[in-house]
């Protein structure tokens, strides 16, 4: 059973009038971003249940917005965050889908793009007091809450690739507190998501994607470090 802070149950100073619907929306909106190197030029969300319902009068809109545009939960200009979207060059767009019932109330699909056409499309939840969680990334499951720094890396399933992996860490001193293998199939694309206690430098990422099998390795630092 995981235990409960006091900042758990009241969550983050955030502007907005809902933790789950503003909060922990901007929370999912930053973690996606960083799916993707770069800036993010164009933004598609597709919003579920309660999201869906509620997006406008709760913020979650705003939120999601200025996630994607790295402003942290105590940022006056999410308010504005529209605006702001128009100066950073951001293009958005929202879609309702309130049929689906079989998904977490407070759901969004991203679909983001950067500079380079790149594409990254990431599922989040938000579960309450600001907190959320990934739990997809181009349709792969996963489990990722940004309280941890993480590296992301994306990889053909071959052998010897996780040992390149947490061998350029331990080179670098980096303790690794949880780490979790994801795959499409056996040979297949994989993402490996290593969670660390401390931030994790960026020789240590550029020295993992340098390996033939590795296609990308990006590092999330922990929300709020």
């Amino acid at each position: 059973m995981k235990d409960f802070s006091l900042f758990d149950i009241i969550g983050p100073n955030m502007i907005g009038p809902s933790s789950s619907h503003t909060a922990g929306a901007l929370r999912i909106a930053q973690l996606a971003r960083g799916m993707l190197p770069g800036p993010i030029v164009q933004a598609d969300f597709t919003l579920y249940g309660s999201f869906a319902r509620t997006y406008q009068g709760h913020g979650t809109d705003r939120a999601l917005i200025a996630g994607v545009l790295g402003f942290s939960t105590e940022d006056s200009r999410i308010r504005d965050s529209f605006q702001w979207a128009e100066k950073m060059g951001l293009r958005y767009r929202f879609t309702l889908n309130t049929q689906e019932k079989d998904c977490h109330p407070n759901t969004v699909q991203l679909l983001l793009t950067n500079q380079q056409s790149e594409t990254a499309t990431v599922t989040g939840v938000s579960v309450g007091g600001g907190a959320a969680v990934i739990t997809r990334i181009n349709g792969v499951e996963i489990d990722l809450t940004g309280d941890y720094h993480t590296i992301l890396v994306r990889q053909q399933d071959t052998p010897g690739v996780v040992a390149a992996i947490t061998s350029a860490l331990s080179e670098h001193q980096i303790n690794i507190a949880f780490m979790r293998l994801y795959r499409e199939a056996r040979g297949s694309l994989a993402y490996t998501i290593i969670e660390a206690d401390e931030a994790i430098p960026p020789a240590a990422v550029a020295q993992i994607h340098a390996h033939p099998s590795i296609q990308s390795a990006l590092l999330i630092p922990r929300i709020g470090a």
